[in-house]
């Protein structure tokens, strides 16, 4: 598809197809995005001929039958989906790749939406696609963590992709013209130990005959279960968070008198930097080597593990913090970032180097723009501890972060000192105001949006485009509600005017394995 032109001019004036969905009922979003897949492939197979009412319905197995079946596609959900034998049903099938003959056993029917979720049991006969040898974890295939260990990393990026291209197709409601091609999937520069927070969970201990206290499984759930799969070890952790996995579990076993009713364990790394000499930069670039790891009785708020990183001109110390309220630290090239180790923070660090330097170089207006007033402030809403506001600082005359969590503008005001940014303000406000008390002239502002899975409230949007900035860089863990979002902004204001041309999309992999995929919108303010 190629991107359509500025301003769109030959496009159709904001014309509007209908979606398969529209993703209202936020709560059931994953129901939502695999029954469009499910509704998309029954048409592609579908006979064109006129039905026979008299036709009857599909014969479906009983529950927990075991069946051999073919899969067709992966879904957005990460599930392959195979159809049924006469192309009216179909199955959703964990763990499979295109072209994958399986054995599944049947586990649930959902009738009214013609299809049915299944268990994988084994691959009888692989597709061209599936790369076992490139599994990592001898978990995959029960635990619900990951959906794609078993396809090579270029073609979990291009299903990716599809994904992305799939939502603003199903989601948005806007005709093709209105949406630009969906770049490439940024890829993550680790595909395996890269995930800086980990919460296993365990439910409350239980006696066995004889009245001893069993340790109960630790870990996450088994695919489509409620039951808990026991994880000695998850490869997606960083080093650290392995080390503090395997701590934690001995802790839990030590003192099972303590949990009555079970509990989830934190695991977030923490780093500290020591420079070697007082006129060097502990924050050079370099290549690092591991040099020592130690297990210590640290306070409770760790888990006594640490693993130092030797450096040419800095020492590196790694630890895993267990207390959610206790402080965790992270670097991004020259920031430093604190929070809450429980609190919400980006929990892929291996891609934020590349993916803040990305967001800078969509910040300001192209440079084919000459006409346009150019842009000097930063407006982050949603901007928890400060992650755009403080990285995008420097490009800007002034810049404000807004959040209505008191505790994440407390960090974000730190972590500004932190890094020396004078230029830089943090204030809490009320979601119904957001945009009330904002001191920037509005055409010569960039903002930046960052929701939470649900994706921006009608009421944000409202304001949003009564405030109309003139650039908008839109970031989302979830880009079925992205899609849905940047419709709205496209269709813009029937009573102001301002309206919104999507200059970019693209989507990002801050979860190799599993199939999320965080998306980057890029919007203009529409001339009159």
């Amino acid at each position: 598809m190629e991107a359509p032109k500025k301003n769109h001019r030959n496009a159709p004036k904001r014309q509007k197809r209908t979606p398969a969905k529209h993703l209202k009922d936020k709560s059931n979003e994953f129901d939502e995005v695999l029954q469009a897949d499910v509704e998309r492939l029954l048409k592609s197979k579908r006979d064109p001929s006129p039905a026979d009412a008299t036709s009857p319905q599909p014969t479906l197995p009983e529950l927990f039958t075991e069946i051999e079946v073919t899969v067709a596609e992966i879904s957005s959900t990460g599930d392959g989906l195979a159809l049924s034998e006469n192309g009216d049903h179909v199955y959703v099938v964990p763990f499979t790749v295109p072209g994958d003959k399986a054995l599944v056993k049947v586990v649930r029917h959902v009738n009214a939406l013609s299809y049915s979720v299944t268990d994988f049991i084994k691959v009888i006969e692989p597709g061209p696609q599936r790369r076992d040898d490139a599994i990592g974890c001898k978990y995959f295939g029960k635990c619900s963590g990951c959906q794609l260990q078993m396809i090579s990393y270029e073609d979990q990026l291009a299903h990716k992709k599809r994904i992305v291209e799939k939502a603003y197709a199903n989601f948005s409601g806007l005709i093709p013209e209105l949406i630009p091609a969906i770049g490439d999937t940024f890829p993550s520069p680790q595909q395996y130990g890269y995930r800086t927070k980990l919460t296993p969970h365990f439910a409350n201990p239980k006696r066995d005959e004889a009245g001893e206290v069993q340790v109960p499984p630790i870990g996450f759930t088994y695919k489509n279960q409620r039951r808990r799969l026991d994880i000695e070890d998850c490869p997606l952790g960083t080093d650290i968070l392995r080390a503090g996995l395997k701590s934690e579990r001995k802790k839990v076993a030590e003192n099972l008198d303590k949990y009555k009713r079970g509990a989830t364990i934190l695991l977030r790394e923490t780093t500290s930097r020591t420079p070697k000499d007082s006129s060097t930069d502990a924050n050079t670039d370099s290549k690092p080597t591991v040099i020592t790891y130690e297990s210590t009785n640290k306070p409770h708020q760790e888990s006594g593990d640490v693993i130092t990183i030797d450096h040419p001109n800095y020492t590196e110390e790694k630890r895993c913090v267990t207390d959610q309220n206790a402080t965790s630290v992270e670097y991004i090239d020259d920031y430093i970032f604190t929070n809450k180790a429980g609190a919400f923070f980006q929990n892929n660090n291996s891609i934020l180097s590349g993916f803040t330097e990305y967001i800078r170089q969509q910040a300001l207006l192209p440079n084919s723009d000459k006409s346009a007033t150019p842009i000097k402030y930063l407006l982050d809403a949603y901007s928890g501890s400060g992650l755009f506001t403080i990285t995008l600082s420097p490009i800007f005359k002034s810049s404000l972060g807004v959040d209505v969590a008191g505790d994440s503008i407390v960090s974000a005001r730190e972590n500004a000192r932190a890094n020396s940014l004078p230029n830089t303000g943090f204030a809490a406000a009320d979601a119904a105001v957001l945009f009330k008390d904002v001191p920037y002239p509005a055409d010569q502002t960039l903002l930046v949006i960052d929701p939470p899975r649900k994706g921006c409230s009608e009421d944000f949007l409202k304001q949003m485009l009564e405030y109309a900035p003139r650039r908008v860089v839109y970031v989302s863990c979830n880009v079925h509600t992205q899609a849905r979002d940047v419709a709205v902004m496209v269709q813009g204001d029937a009573k102001t005017g301002v309206k919104y041309d999507v200059e970019s999309i693209r989507g990002f992999d801050f979860f190799p394995q599993t199939g999320h995929v965080e998306g980057v919108a890029v919007l203009n303010k529409a001339s009159a």
